[in-house]
């Protein structure tokens, strides 16, 4: 299994999942089908393979070049059959109607009715099959209700399954709860992604490390795990590396979202109780994350019509 780790939008990642004998590919969370960020030092995508751990493959494109999907496709010679939506936002789906009919026949696939150009809908523990690639699929509201995370394995492999977690778990943290209660969203993290194999790649769905990080350390400053992890970040956002995949073993370690039974994560919210812990870490983080000047109104507009969201008025 070879996975190409795409940045796309602002900070957005999705994902070209091969199969490496019968060339299928499955994209996951298809926010734009024509093109992609290009990170800066020229670097545009990374290619994964779980026997090494290491991100290979390195394409060196100039700044302005308007990588498509299809290109990546095409350069790796594959077929891309399936996408693979965690959730229904824009920033995850927006793109599956235009692929949809660049490649007719494609599947879309994911639990929520409200997800672009779906084609079917999944259930929790469903599994599917691409060659010797086999796919869970994992219910994890929290973020949205109709959330789904999808943990990938492959038949007589020793390589480690990997889980493409969308806006549910990310490294160090999870995406803001919008639709659910604190109770179904500790249930997702804690009891259906967190015990998960501590092997497991962890593949999510946005590049927000390094804030993470930041915010793990307010919540335990003696963590010594979550103080290495955030040195190792910086360097990484000095580079202009893609910070994915971890593995939920280390996010066991230094997540507080996934570590709300642990005592000093608890003093931090002065609660006890998993879900009410969540809720309290939830919170403080959003305030946490509005302390960091968030991005403007007028801003998300703008990077919306620079990836052809939105369209330009035409002149009357």
């Amino acid at each position: 299994m070879k996975v190409k780790v795409i940045p796309v939008l602002e900070d957005n990642y999705m994902y070209l999942v091969i199969e490496e004998h019968t060339r299928e590919a499955v994209a996951v969370d298809v926010a734009v089908p024509k093109r992609a960020r290009p990170l800066p030092g020229a670097l545009c995508t990374r290619a994964w393979r779980p026997n090494t751990g290491s991100h290979l493959d390195h394409l060196h494109l100039p700044n302005s070049h308007p990588f498509q999907l299809l290109e990546i496709v095409g350069r790796e010679g594959v077929s891309l059959t399936t996408v693979l939506t965690t959730h229904h936002h824009w920033d995850h789906a927006r793109g599956n109607t235009e692929l949809a009919r660049l490649l007719p026949g494609l599947v879309v696939l994911g639990a929520d009715e409200r997800i672009c150009a779906l084609t079917r809908r999944l259930v929790h523990g469903e599994e599917l099959r691409f060659g010797a690639i086999h796919v869970r699929c994992l219910l994890t509201p929290g973020h949205t209700s109709g959330h789904m995370s999808y943990f990938l394995w492959e038949d007589e492999c020793l390589d480690p399954p990997a889980v493409f977690s969308g806006d549910a778990l990310s490294v160090a943290g999870c995406g803001s709860r919008l639709e659910t209660t604190a109770q179904q969203m500790y249930h997702s993290l804690v009891e259906t992604l967190g015990t998960l194999p501590p092997e497991t790649k962890v593949f999510c769905g946005h590049e927000h490390t390094l804030g993470n990080l930041e915010f793990a350390q307010k919540v335990e400053p003696c963590n010594n795990h979550v103080k290495a992890k955030l040195s190792w970040a910086k360097k990484r956002d000095e580079d202009d590396v893609p910070m994915v995949p971890s593995t939920l073993g280390e996010e066991l370690l230094y997540n507080p979202f996934l570590r709300v039974a642990e005592e000093p994560v608890r003093k931090f919210t002065g609660k006890v109780a998993p879900a009410e812990v969540l809720e309290v870490l939830c919170r403080e983080r959003a305030s946490f994350e509005r302390a960091a000047e968030p991005l403007q109104p007028q801003a998300q507009a703008l990077l919306a019509l620079q990836w052809g969201l939105l369209s330009m008025p035409r002149p009357k």
